[in-house]
């Protein structure tokens, strides 16, 4: 690890006027978050013996024979990677390094861990969804539910891997099945929560454009480049007193256009904020 680039950092953060975060899988991933196969077996052997499931990520895309399937599995899914989950250290550091600049999150990201860790909500624009909401899965109509209390009497009442069938979610509206609020496909709902945020955002972009700024990217690879690494680039370009900080522990290399305004590190993101909050 190059310490070297925790001063850096530091003293960028210093000096800026604002600061926007934008946070791929990467920096969940860091903080302990995890989708993939670490613990899985453990905390859901069940899922293991029945679907052959390996991690929480793929097995987000099985087609469950039932809706009572479905819903049990998703009710583990949302307790085990957000509702009982804790905000991270990792989470917790990165917003004692900015709660006193003027700051912004765009985030990928459902798990919440912002809005746990302290950050202010109206701060925080989670542009692919949340796993605390749910909404009609054909968007007959633009509005978002809390599924906290609903998944908390799934987790109770299920029985061999399947909740009883009066607890299957229905649209209030059309009586169509329920989803969960993830950007997957063209009836994902952007409720009027979403539209405000999306305003934040474009105005802490406006008000600051001749500040200095930066964008600290943590953890955004490619999967949906279009969302935060890709603007991050163009913006940093764009802006006369923009600087791009990018921690990647594989992705980290910066255009050759901007490279006297960014700083590209491959290195452990958690290690990274650590390290940073420590000096």
């Amino acid at each position: 690890m190059n310490t070297k680039n925790y001063g850096i950092i530091k003293d960028k953060i210093k000096e800026t006027d604002a600061i926007i975060i934008g946070a791929g899988a990467g920096l969940s991933t860091a903080a302990g978050v995890n989708y993939g196969t670490l613990n899985f077996k453990e905390n859901f052997p069940e899922l293991v013996k029945h679907y052959g499931f390996t991690d929480m990520y793929t097995s987000s895309f099985y087609d469950f024979d039932t809706e009572e399937e479905r819903w049990s599995y998703w009710a583990k899914h949302i307790n085990y990677l957000c509702i009982g989950m804790e905000a991270s250290e990792t989470y917790k550091n990165l917003f004692n390094l900015v709660k006193d600049k003027e700051y912004f999150v765009l985030t990928t990201n459902v798990d919440r861990q912002f809005l746990k860790a302290g950050f202010d909500s109206n701060k925080v624009f989670e542009v692919q969804g949340a796993l605390t909401k749910i909404q009609c899965s054909r968007a007959c109509h633009n509005k978002l539910y809390d599924d906290t209390v609903m998944i908390k009497e799934m987790l109770e009442k299920n029985e061999d891997i399947k909740i009883p069938s009066d607890l299957v979610p229905k649209c209030p509206v059309c009586g169509e099945t329920m989803e969960v609020n993830l950007r997957k496909d063209n009836f994902f709902v952007e409720d009027d929560y979403w539209e405000e945020h999306s305003n934040n955002y474009e105005k802490f972009i406006n008000d600051n454009k001749n500040k200095k700024i930066i964008f600290l990217e943590l953890g955004a690879g490619f999967n949906t480049p279009g969302i935060i690494r890709y603007p991050f680039e163009d913006l940093t370009y764009k802006l006369p007193n923009a600087f791009l900080i990018r921690v990647n522990d594989k992705y980290a290399n910066v255009p050759n256009d901007i490279e006297d305004k960014a700083i590209g590190i491959q290195d452990d993101i958690n290690e990274v904020i650590k390290g940073v909050s420590e000096l």
